[in-house]
């Protein structure tokens, strides 16, 4: 294990990464000095590094190393042929990968809490960390987005928690493991597994192994929440054999036919509220400003990992009801023209049908404009080309970005936002595709009135639409 000391200088190769941001400011909280490089800095990450004080050096060059740092943390976006890792490779600086040091210096001995999953990651870490807080459990955390209710996307421990976002994706170039596989599991929340990312794993079943080894790390003496209705972690579950498994606290949460159940009473526009069982055991009401069955799961899973734990559950009530929310989750960004603008991360087709349908119950009887960006590795591939005409169906109007940067994808892999809008104009649903976000901006200027919805989707930085749309239709008079 590489040896650190307080003072030394830490750089961050692809740091506007959520969680390389995230352990940038940690590392710097803790008494490092820390610099970073990354290829397109973008909000929300970039506008916290700078709050942080940490500047940012744009383009991976040989020359961001010649300060002569002791120590390099290399992101997974960075591949082995990257200029400034190649500069790396050649050099004597000592490195390691996120996750490593994540597990290593930050967590360390600490109780970690790893939320992991296909979807709800990011809101159910959210949750679970200000919901310790105001237990009064002062833990540490690290969420791959920004909390609302923090000012910052994570926290130096205080107590004996550690909570994180547990990403599947590898590590790096040189550790090819599940990050989660560093973070020390004790307490797992499991959201879903479905297919993704696929540029590191060949199919499902690849990915189910990944999960697989998550939960084959937990300890005896641990806990698993696990999605009741979610057929791939019941799979997983039945592939160990009697006596394999080490950890014995294993509870389902659903909406039925769970060891944890959450029944919705009430959803309007300002948010839900959702009675909880355990068994026959009344736990109480509850009440989150969020929308959509899937934010109803999520912080039911949070509970229930509360009353695992034995946290007082009046103060998660409580915690629950002042949750804000999460920067580019269902955030809305501007209402000019009284045209509400929501920005949100949905990116794989179950992500996205989640939020196209919980958006338009949100605002029921107004119009939902439903804009996508297919930006992440997945979805500029054809894997989902089918699934996304499921994801659209029931949407009042889909608007279809060309998918970005298909260069290094071959020709008959490639995602096509033209196929997607044919297949879903042949079912009568309104669609258009559009060469880029200035095209985009340009139709829905004219075409948006006051009390219409417009809903980004994409999990990048969209070539600035949020911007260019809110200055434009506030210039606009409809």
């Amino acid at each position: 294990m590489i040896k650190i000391e307080k003072g030394m200088t830490i750089h961050l190769m692809g740091i506007c990464g959520t969680a390389m941001a995230s352990l940038a400011g940690l590392l710097k909280e803790k008494g490092f000095k820390v610099t970073g490089s990354d290829s397109n800095p973008y909000p929300p990450m970039s506008t916290q590094l700078e709050k942080l004080g940490i500047h940012i050096m744009k383009g991976y060059k040989a020359e961001n190393l010649s300060h002569n740092p002791d120590l390099v943390i290399v992101g997974n976006v960075i591949s082995k042929n990257n200029l400034e890792a190649e500069t790396l490779l050649q050099s004597n600086i000592p490195y390691t990968s996120l996750p490593k040091a994540i597990g290593e210096w930050v967590i360390e001995d600490r109780d970690s809490i790893v939320i992991s999953g296909t979807h709800g990651k990011t809101t159910t870490t959210s949750l679970m960390s200000w919901v310790a807080k105001e237990c009064g459990i002062k833990p540490g955390f690290l969420v791959g987005g920004i909390p609302k209710n923090f000012s910052y996307s994570f926290a130096i421990p205080q107590g004996n928690f550690f909570i994180i976002e547990g990403d599947e994706y590898d590590t790096a170039f040189f550790d090819k493991v599940p990050k989660f596989v560093h973070y020390k599991p004790k307490h797992v929340i499991l959201t879903s597994v479905e297919f993704d990312h696929a540029d590191i794993y060949e199919n499902l079943d690849d990915v189910k192994s990944a999960f697989r080894k998550l939960i084959s790390l937990i300890p005896e003496n641990g806990t698993l929440i696990y999605n009741q209705k979610d057929q791939n972690i019941k799979s997983i579950l039945e592939s160990f054999s009697p006596g394999e498994l080490k950890v014995k606290k294993k509870f389902s949460y659903g909406i039925m036919k769970a060891d944890y159940i959450s029944k919705l009473a009430v959803q309007d526009e300002s948010g839900s509220t959702f009675q909880m069982f355990n068994g026959p055991i009344f736990l109480g009401e509850f009440f989150i400003p969020l929308h959509g069955e899937y934010n109803i799961l999520n912080a039911t899973s949070v509970v229930a990992m509360a009353h695992v734990l034995d946290w007082n559950l009046e103060q998660v009530r409580m915690a629950l009801a002042g949750f804000l929310g999460i920067k580019r989750r269902q955030e809305i960004i501007g209402e000019p023209n009284k045209i509400t603008i929501i920005e949100d991360f949905a990116h794989h087709p179950t992500a996205v049908l989640e939020t196209v349908r919980a958006v338009q119950n949100r605002f029921e009887g107004r119009k939902v404009f439903s804009v996508f960006e297919p930006r992440s590795a997945t979805s500029r591939r054809k894997v989902f080309q089918k699934d996304y005409v499921n994801a659209f169906r029931g949407a009042n109007e889909v608007i279809v970005a060309e998918a970005y940067d298909q260069v290094k994808i071959n020709d008959e892999d490639r995602f096509s936002s033209q196929e997607l809008v044919e297949n879903l104009t042949s079912e009568k649903i309104l669609a258009h595709s559009f060469k880029n976000a200035d095209a985009i901006v340009d139709y829905l200027v004219v075409t948006a009135r006051p009390k219409d919805v417009i809903l980004i989707m994409s999990n990048g930085a969209f070539d600035g639409i949020y911007s260019k749309l809110l200055q434009k239709l506030s210039q606009t008079v409809n």
